[in-house]
């Protein structure tokens, strides 16, 4: 980064995201076009729809919004709206026609790249989750920490991120040749791809509190990038591999040799709880003329969830470890997970947001806004699939610090393991109790996070559940 362009001011520009284009129609009304959808953006002045083909291009943010004009207004609400479907990006530029040097790519709704301070007295370094890796044809920097990937525009800037490997002072920084600039050091800082180090505290601590100080690198990763939330990749049922390879067989196909056929051996018949098992299904559609009531709702809990005792184990350093048993298993006894109710129909129980209190056998409401209540239910009939909404949108979290304050290199796929056993009782309580239930394969731990307000990596969601009465004639 030695020529004369590279030794100029940094800018940051706003641009449409790769395959997005901008359609004007009759009247001034704009349609974003996209993957073969289209989305209504409104009505606009002309002065603002020329400004608007800037975007194709790129625009500097700073022009964006910083005049009173009108049409610059209107731009700032265009470009909201644009970065709230994920439909733009930014990058990191030597001027407006300059060499690039990075592209950001908003992974989260409400990201907005900011130029964070930076301290001359202190080193920097790279965070513990920050990493690299090829995507297609290109290199990008990502982290579960971060709002935002990077994709690199310019392979020298590759150098310079190994080079924070090790904390480095700005002045050291500034020194390096293949040094992008401050404004690309504040970017990282901004997505917590680098953090300003603690000599005090040494590395590990200096990233920020003690329950992300537990975390394991794939550990977290595993977590944010198997929910959604908190990244802007393509999930669900995509078939994204149906036209390379034929789908495996239902059936495993059988070993050779012989085989015992235990049909034939006699027995006492089926179990209560074997015919039960058989009677588990996944209900997707339920009856709101006659809604779950609260009286079901507590004894479906009271079954499936309570607190059944409280003593403490001989474990690790001190007194031991606490342990609050469930009516289901829990490795190292660490009974992590909590249920979190979002309440659309139920009789005896106001529509509301609420946590189930295992100890007390209590649900204790939690001030969530209508619009996050809304979302949390219509996420769950989005992803069943259901013409109707669930009645109760049962969320496990987890309390990550459980586990992984005892077990390491395996933490998050024991907590996904419990998340199991949990669907599994939660399923057959539903069953004897004859009540509608479908577990959801996957959740928003963002919003999760802004309706509890507690940190995604203190407690975060891992597991939801639909419940309520069974519609009659539920296929």
């Amino acid at each position: 980064m030695s020529d004369d362009r590279s030794r100029a001011p940094a800018l940051l520009l706003v641009k449409l995201g790769p395959g997005v284009a901008l359609e004007e129609e009759a009247g001034g009304v704009l349609r974003a076009r996209f993957d073969r959808e289209a989305l209504l953006l409104g009505k606009f002045s002309a002065a603002a729809l020329r400004h608007a083909t800037d975007l194709s291009a790129g625009r500097p943010l700073s022009g964006v919004g910083a005049y009173d004009a009108p049409e610059e207004k209107e731009l700032r609400g265009l470009i909201q709206r644009l970065a709230l479907h994920g439909l733009v990006e930014y990058q990191l530029s030597r001027g407006a026609d300059g060499p690039g040097i990075v592209a950001i790519e908003p992974q989260m709704r409400d990201y907005r790249p900011n130029f964070q301070k930076l301290d001359g007295t202190r080193p920097y370094a790279l965070s513990r989750f920050a990493y690299l890796r090829r995507r297609g044809e290109d290199l990008v920097l990502e982290s579960p920490l971060a709002g935002a990937s990077f994709r690199l525009c310019d392979a020298r800037v590759a150098s310079a991120l190994a080079r924070l490997a090790t904390p480095q002072t700005l002045a050291e920084l500034r020194s390096a040749p293949d040094f992008p600039g401050e404004e690309f050091l504040a970017l990282l800082v901004d997505c917590r791809f680098t953090l300003a180090i603690d000599p005090a505290k040494g590395l590990r601590a200096s990233e920020g509190d003690d329950d992300l100080a537990l975390w394991e690198f794939h550990d977290l990763l595993f977590h944010v990038r198997s929910t959604n939330g908190r990244h802007a990749n393509p999930t669900g049922g995509l078939y994204a591999h149906a036209h390379r390879i034929p789908q495996p067989p239902v059936v495993r196909p059988a070993w050779p040799g012989p085989a015992i056929e235990l049909a034939k051996i006699a027995d006492a018949g089926d179990s209560a709880l074997a015919a039960m098992l058989r009677r588990r299904r996944s209900e997707r559609v339920f009856d709101d003329a006659r809604p779950i009531t609260l009286a079901e709702v507590a004894r479906f809990l009271d079954g499936a969830a309570r607190i059944v005792s409280r003593h403490r184990v001989s474990e690790g350093e001190g007194e031991g470890m606490e342990v609050a048993a469930r009516p289901y298993p829990s490795g190292g006894a660490s009974y992590e997970l909590e249920l979190y109710l979002a309440v659309d129909k139920c009789a005896g129980l106001a529509r509301g947001f609420y946590h189930y209190d295992a100890d007390r056998h209590a649900l204790v409401a939690i001030g969530a806004t209508e619009r996050q209540l809304g979302a949390i239910i219509d996420d769950g009939q989005f992803a069943m699939g259901a013409p109707t909404r669930p009645q109760i949108m049962i969320t496990m979290s987890a309390r990550f610090g459980r586990v992984s304050w005892k077990y390491s290199g395996f933490a998050y796929s024991l907590v996904l393991k419990h998340v199991g056993v949990v669907m599994q009782t939660l399923y057959l309580m539903a069953t004897e109790m004859e009540l509608g239930a479908c577990a959801i394969g996957v959740g928003d731990i963002d919003l999760f996070s802004r309706m509890t307000g507690l940190p995604f990596h203190v407690e975060g969601a891992v597991g939801q559940m639909a419940i309520g009465r069974a519609a009659q004639d539920s296929s």
